[in-house]
């Protein structure tokens, strides 16, 4: 189904370099991006591509929602990691905010985020699929560097494809870490990078890291995306290989990501 884009586009920004991205290639298609940062390790490059950046904590639904209507925004994108355990605290969250986390009988990502969608709705602001400004991120088939896995490294990552798929399902996590057909770590409430740590760690070396999407992966939040830092951590607790979901993916500096795995002897591939 195709849309018409707004030429002011909001953006709820979360941690990390893909916020960034999205409001650069949408500036540079001529579009005009009202941001909403919920983090400030990514501000100062938020503020080179969008027209405003205005800093809320997530829990802050009231100071956000009249942003929004201020703003006469009627489309947004969510981009970046809001770290769960805000969840855990409940600090700088409103009335509002705290009324809507009694009413959820879960507080997995997805009726999280669709809770988010719902309220949104309610004042006429569509959310869009994460994908629509930054599809040239997404990653097709195959082994993106010069190192190729072996024999058992790829029955890691068919075990690891399955488990991960499997957990999807149950919207715990994207990510797992294999090492010999044994399961070292499952995603949780912690993120990916935690996960690789705790499994690589439980490995000693060479662990497998596999990241998918949700087998109902709704486009407009949690696609599933690994860049610098994922790498970083990877070869710093001497794991072997990541394999991510073909064409469900996002790679952020592909380039750099990619070097990266070459010079430090990791295997990356998507499947």
């Amino acid at each position: 189904m195709s849309i018409t884009l707004e030429n002011k586009q909001g953006l709820i920004a979360g941690d990390g370099i893909l916020p960034v991205r999205m409001a650069q290639h949408a500036k540079e298609n001529g579009f005009e991006v009202i941001c909403i940062s919920l983090a400030n390790d990514n501000l100062h490059d938020l503020k080179k591509y969008c027209s405003k950046v205005y800093s809320c904590h997530p829990g802050e639904v009231n100071k956000i929602e009249k942003i929004l209507k201020d703003e006469e925004i009627k489309q947004l994108s969510f981009l970046g990691k809001v770290h769960k355990k805000v969840l855990l605290q409940l600090n700088k969250f409103d009335k509002r905010a705290i009324d809507l986390i009694k009413e959820a009988t879960r507080l997995n990502d997805d009726q999280v985020m669709l809770m988010i969608v719902e309220e949104l709705s309610k004042i006429g602001i569509e959310v869009l699929d994460q994908t629509i400004f930054i599809k040239n991120l997404m990653i097709p088939a195959g082994v993106l560097g010069k190192h190729k896995p072996t024999a058992e490294q790829m029955e890691d990552v068919n075990y690891g494809f399955w488990l991960a798929k499997e957990m999807g399902k149950l919207d715990v996590g994207q990510s797992v870490v294999i090492k010999d057909k044994m399961i070292m770590a499952v995603e949780a409430i912690e993120g990916t990078d935690v996960c690789i740590k705790r499994g690589a760690k439980l490995a000693k070396e060479g662990a497998v890291v596999v990241k998918v999407a949700k087998p109902k992966q709704d486009k407009r939040f949690d696609i599933p995306a690994i860049g610098m830092k994922t790498l970083r951590t990877i070869s710093h607790y001497r794991g072997a290989l990541i394999a991510v979901e073909a064409n469900e993916t996002i790679i952020v500096d592909q380039e750099k990501v990619i070097k990266y795995a070459d010079d430090h002897d990791i295997v990356i591939m998507a499947v």
